[in-house]
């Protein structure tokens, strides 16, 4: 094994063979005099010159894993392939060894297989490779090939991260260069993220199975088409069609429709007999003036009145249309506004008529939110604007903005400068004290788009305009694990104080106990991420942090109300820290070590609840609380995959009357693949394929139920015990919900390690985010009632009944042909890069027969590379075909496949 774990040094250094400054070429066979010492330039030519290839080998356990490996243990090979190239390495040998190679690579490298590298891991997923003494030097054209074995799997395509970099380990005053070929290009047809750099897959039982029970199938084309059988063009109701689905909704077929071409008047609204304003609808108008609807005093009348009904909640109206004007009623500003919302869902493509109708509406969830991580990768406030408007658009009200994690901390605060100087950027600095060491492929540079943050104004500009579209802000810095760069910061910080004399100071903030001997590892191999919560110092740090976030909302004039600790995947620390051992031996609160974890999220909790402020979590770390040592509205996102029981903990936590919003992976993490398809983006540890259909089929009201209807990442049945159980003692360890006890709402997720630009952003979140909206919004009559006495659910059992399903299956109908004939054309108009769905298809007798998950969208195909076709019925092709979606403003193409034979 010649693979060490440093824990100091991160970087991405590629000193390599020394480059000629000055050369004696006599003849093209002469030799070449080497340069004992790298340049920047010729640093820079071999960085650019080189080619870098990346390729799977094998994930079959049995042959990626070492010898003496344990029944269980799974591995993969991948190898790297280095060919120097011209201009460089056709004028000299390089075989100076002064280089370095610095790499992200998700899964930590266990084994080099290859004589000449070394491959050291240096923090998190930083690698670095070195030449050995045997290592002979590159030449021109000759490719060298570094083999090694991996931890776990690479599944996809997308696993290795761009931007390998080269260091000069004999001028270190030199600059770093980023290998060009491992850049990521954007083909300009998808707007997607390509990796030339990646060898494709060619073998699914080598490469893209995750063990020998695997049985999910590659998302061929065939297999698409086979997936879309049941679907078809369906255009009878589409013009007065509303997503999400209204509570009920009344056509009023025989009389005239509302025309809307000459906008909405807009000038009588009194606003003074309805609990709103015109600044607080003035954002859904907007929306609609994109799609065509202005405001004008000769367009149709619209009027706003309150709503008085028994039972009010909040988002509820009714909506009445007719040729003569449009009423409203509602009795806060969300209602208008989403009925304003869906009029611009009913709207049509080529027409601003619509149908006169009776809507009476309101939300089956209160909570139905999107989450979005800006901390491992940085994403701009006009990015989180757009998505405002968007989460409005489907009467999403709440964005959980989740500012700092282990990669970076987002979020300007008052007097504590290094956490944005240093924690918001990553670049080549082993020290730390200028930034974070580079993670997640984001290069030597600290001026890269995946480094940045809010400043306070920014964050106020963001609360403003959510609030402008009903839609409350939930921040979130997670802590004690996943705080690295804040960590890293506020050591800079005692650093440099310290210096001057400032001691007391310098304490003040102090996030570890140096004298803390704990070897720990979080899940994404950090060592060092987990503040102490036995200083007193990381309390008043947590205590500063959300009073400065308060006060931001108080100068936005927008109260803080939840506040998201994280406390999720704490990684074992502590356990060799004196603070700690002295804090347990003189607490009488807690008892161990291990309960440092739940005594730290308690006391966070309570100290966010004397502030007026409700806390909320992730399930796992707040599963390990004492109940009654939390606030009683505690807020949990329930994280948990249900195929491996993750409705226990759910039904436990709502059972504590907690707030519980379900996140669960298999269906709301929007950074895993829609499709099983290597080349799709994402990660995928609890799911290969979460297609927008997925998500509508989630029965959110009856979790066990989905075992009847759903089966694990591998595509294999699992059974779903939902009765009480109990341990040896006869105590109660998990069970069903207690009646008139339920989950709170829905949010969607989506975790930024694989996504870098604004493109990939969205079209990770859309359209799978209208799926949240119509979960969140709308109880299907198709759902399972839930069983409170308990049940047993799996493929065979029969609560989800031949009925239900036909019901489902109908209602996925109408509203996949609602989304390919009017939501993508108008995301089109709000410039929102949505996923086009791969398209099904099959050759058979010699004819291309093609489908596609919502229909109403063009499909092209070509035969033998020629040119692009509009597919209109099946057709004789010959030879290799591909096809592909276009998008309704014809200006995008989807990603396409190739057709068996």
């Amino acid at each position: 094994m010649r693979v060490s774990f440093a824990i100091t040094a991160l970087v991405i250094a590629l000193g390599s063979a020394s480059c000629s400054q000055s050369i004696d070429k006599q003849s093209s066979n002469s030799a070449v005099e080497t340069v004992a010492q790298w340049s920047q330039s010729s640093l820079n030519q071999f960085a650019d010159t080189l080619s870098v290839t990346y390729r799977i080998v094998t994930n079959v356990p049995s042959e990626a894993c070492a010898s003496d490996a344990k029944a269980d243990e799974r591995c993969f090979i991948a190898e790297i392939d280095l060919t120097p190239a011209d201009p460089l390495t056709d004028l000299v040998e390089l075989t100076n060894k002064h280089w370095q190679i610095y790499f992200s690579q998700m899964r930590p490298v266990l084994d080099v297989l290859t004589d000449d590298f070394d491959i050291e891991r240096i923090k998190g997923d930083l690698h670095r490779i070195t030449p050995t003494d045997s290592f002979s030097g590159f030449e021109a054209g000759k490719t060298v090939t570094l083999r090694f074995r991996g931890e776990l799997w690479q599944l996809s395509e997308t696993d290795p991260m761009p931007n390998y970099y080269i260091v000069a380990t004999d001028n270190t005053e030199l600059t770093p260069a980023v290998i060009s070929s491992t850049r990521l290009v954007t083909d300009p047809l998808t707007q997607l993220e390509q990796r030339p750099y990646v060898e494709a897959f060619t073998s699914a039982s080598k490469q893209y199975q995750r063990t020998a029970t695997d049985n999910l199938p590659w998302a061929t084309a065939g297999v698409l088409f086979e997936q879309n059988a049941q679907l078809s063009m369906q255009k009878s109701h589409l013009d007065n069609s509303i997503l999400p689905t209204p509570l009920k909704q009344v056509t009023h077929a025989n009389q005239a429709k509302a025309d809307l071409s000459l906008g909405l008047d807009t000038s009588k609204v009194d606003f003074s007999a309805v609990n709103t304003s015109a600044k607080q609808i003035q954002a859904a108008l907007e929306r609609l003036t994109v799609l065509g609807v202005s405001q004008s005093a000769e367009g149709i009348p619209l009027v706003l009145a309150a709503l008085n009904e028994a039972d009010m909640i909040n988002g509820q109206y009714k909506l009445d249309v007719s040729s003569q004007r449009i009423m409203i009623q509602a009795n806060d500003p969300s209602g208008f506004s989403y009925a304003l919302a869906s009029i611009q869902s009913v709207l049509g493509t080529d027409s601003l008529a619509i149908a006169a109708m009776t809507v009476e509406d309101k939300p089956r969830y209160d909570f139905r939110g999107m989450h979005i991580d800006v901390g491992r990768n940085f994403h701009s406030k006009a990015s989180i604007f757009k998505l405002i408007d968007q989460m409005a658009s489907f009467k999403l009200n709440k964005l959980h903005l989740h500012m700092a994690d282990d990669e970076g901390w987002r979020l300007e605060i008052d007097g504590l400068p290094e956490l944005t100087d240093i924690g918001s950027k990553r670049c080549h600095d082993l020290s730390e004290q200028h930034c974070l060491l580079p993670q997640l492929g984001s290069g030597p540079f600290a001026d890269a788009s995946v480094n940045g943050y809010y400043t306070k104004q920014d964050y106020i500009d963001i609360l403003h305009y959510a609030d402008d579209r009903q839609i409350t802000v939930i921040p979130s810095m997670d802590m004690p694990g996943h705080s690295r760069a804040a960590m890293v910061a506020m050591q800079a910080r005692y650093n440099r104080l310290m210096a001057i004399g400032e001691v007391e100071n310098a304490n003040r903030y102090v996030l570890d106990d140096p004298q803390d001997k704990t070897v720990y590892s979080s899940v994404q191999y950090y060592d060092d991420n987990t503040l102490n919560v036995c200083l007193e110092s990381t309390y008043a740090f947590v205590d500063k942090v959300i009073d400065e976030i308060a006060k931001l909302h108080q100068q936005a004039g927008i109260p803080l109300q939840t506040y998201h600790i994280g406390a999720d995947e704490t990684a074992g620390a502590w356990l060799e820290s004196p603070a700690c051992q002295q804090f347990v031996a003189q607490s009488d609160q807690i008892n161990s070590l291990a309960e440092l974890g739940p005594y730290f999220i308690e006391r966070v909790a309570n100290m966010l609840a004397d502030k007026g402020i409700q806390p909320a979590g992730w399930s796992d770390g707040m599963s390990h609380t004492r109940v009654e040592n939390m606030p009683g509205n505690s807020q949990s996102n329930a994280w948990d995959v249900l195929a491996h029981d993750g409705y226990k903990r759910i039904h436990q936590q709502a059972n504590n009357g907690w707030l519980t919003v379900l996140s669960n992976p298999e269906a709301l993490y929007f950074d895993f693949p829609y499709e099983a398809d290597p080349k799709e983006h994402g990660y995928y540890w609890a799911a290969r394929a979460l297609n927008t259909q997925k998500l509508f089929s989630f029965m959110t009201g009856n979790l066990p139920a989905n075992a009847e209807q759903w089966r694990n990442i591998e595509n294999n049945p699992f059974v779903a015990d939902d009765r009480v159980q109990t341990n040896e003692q006869g105590q109660r360890v998990s069970g069903p919900l207690e009646k008139q006890r339920s989950v709170a709402g829905i949010q969607g997720q989506l975790w930024s390690e694989t996504i870098r630009s604004p493109q990939q952003l969205e079209y990770m979140i859309f359209p799978r985010i209208l799926m949240v909206a119509e979960r969140g919004w709308h109880q299907p009559e198709w759902e399972v009632p839930y069983q409170y006495a308990g049940a047993v659910y799996d493929q065979n059992t029969t609560n989800f009944t031949d009925k239900m399903r036909q019901q489902q299956a109908s209602q996925w109908q109408s509203i996949a042909n609602h989304i390919g004939h009017k939501t993508l054309a108008k995301l089109d108009k709000f410039a929102i890069n949505y996923r086009l769905p791969t398209v099904g298809a099959k050759v058979q007798a010699g004819q291309l027969h093609t489908n596609i998950a919502f229909p109403g969208l063009t499909v092209e195909y070509r035969q033998l590379e020629g040119d692009w076709l509009v597919y209109q019925q099946p057709i004789a092709v010959k030879g290799s075909v591909e096809v592909r979606a276009v998008s309704p403003n014809g200006q995008r193409r989807g990603r396409s496949l190739t057709v068996s034979h």
